[in-house]
């Protein structure tokens, strides 16, 4: 594992390997226990898109782990006003020892890879957003024990999240159920995988598609580059919502889970989301332990 730029790169027992190693950073955090395993190491972050949490959660990752944060807006960059990703990723790895990129493109996270000789870490992309989903994993594996015999449910956009979802929760062994409306399916690349599996459905039915499931899963309809189609997608999503009705399908013990920020009453109702804050704010809280994980895993060396 050299980079993590999406979760198709990443096998089954790399996933395990990171989430194991999240739960034990996790312990220790919460046991006073120190963890400088990187400490002298310098992360620079990358942000196109803004983000509360993974701007956060990766510069308190990084003093935790004895490291320095380096944050730097699209202000601060020459990316996308002349120079070539592949000079910027020439010159920064002479100066950092890995790079966190929040941006648009996966081609633009690809080329500071393929050009730059640090990892490189994929903070989101509108193809991928490998980093939550392994807190994701984190939070289901946490609340259920294990992963055997779980039905993930994912409604709503088969954006990022939803692609990452399927790749990342089909590799661990769980059952895979899509809701979406066509004209927002998964990326074909994704489905292809998918399509690999007999435990994986996509259907334009919510009820369909949360029938006995173990965890319920969805995002928000309208995505930070998507403002002028807000309206459209109202319209389009309208039913794609996590609801007592998808809730009286599913296991009477099944787990919500939101990747946040959450639009009340639009994706999910508030009275879910409150009855199910516990695993939703847990969920939250595991970016911070599975992105410390990858910075572990790719920079302590």
């Amino acid at each position: 594992m050299k980079h993590l730029l999406k979760m198709l790169d990443l096998s089954t027992e790399e996933i395990i390997d990171i989430l194991n190693l999240a739960d034990q950073l996790k312990y220790e955090l919460k046991h006073g226990i120190p963890h400088n395993h990187l400490k002298g190491k310098t992360l620079g972050m990358i942000f196109q898109k803004a983000s509360t949490r993974t701007r956060v959660s990766f510069e308190t990752g990084m003093y935790q782990l004895g490291g320095y944060p380096l944050f730097l807006s699209s202000n601060d960059l020459q990316i996308g006003r002349g120079e070539p990703v592949q000079d910027t990723a020439r010159v920064l790895s002479r100066y950092l020892d890995g790079i966190m990129i929040r941006t648009f493109e996966q081609k633009e996270v690809e080329d500071l890879a393929e050009f730059g000789n640090i990892p490189i870490i994929n903070g989101l992309t509108d193809f991928s957003h490998p980093c939550q989903v392994l807190a994701d994993l984190m939070t289901i594996r946490e609340f259920k024990n294990s992963f055997e015999g779980l039905k993930m449910c994912f409604i709503g956009d088969g954006n990022n999240m939803a692609n990452s979802l399927i790749v990342g929760c089909l590799k661990v062994g769980m059952e895979v159920s899509i809701a979406c409306p066509e004209g927002y399916r998964p990326a074909q690349e994704v489905l292809d995988f998918a399509n690999g599996y007999d435990c994986f459905t996509i259907t334009d039915s919510p009820i369909e598609a949360a029938k006995n499931a173990d965890v319920l899963i969805t995002d928000v309809w309208s995505s930070m580059g998507q403002e002028s189609e807000i309206e459209k997608r109202k319209i389009a999503f309208n039913g794609y919502q996590i609801n007592d009705e998808l809730m009286a399908v599913a296991k009477p013990d099944a787990m919500v889970m939101h990747c946040l920020p959450a639009h009340r009453e639009e994706e999910i109702t508030t009275k879910v989301f409150e009855a199910h804050a516990n695993e939703i704010f847990e969920e939250a809280e595991n970016r911070l332990h599975a992105q410390k994980a990858v910075m572990v895993k790719l920079m302590a060396k």
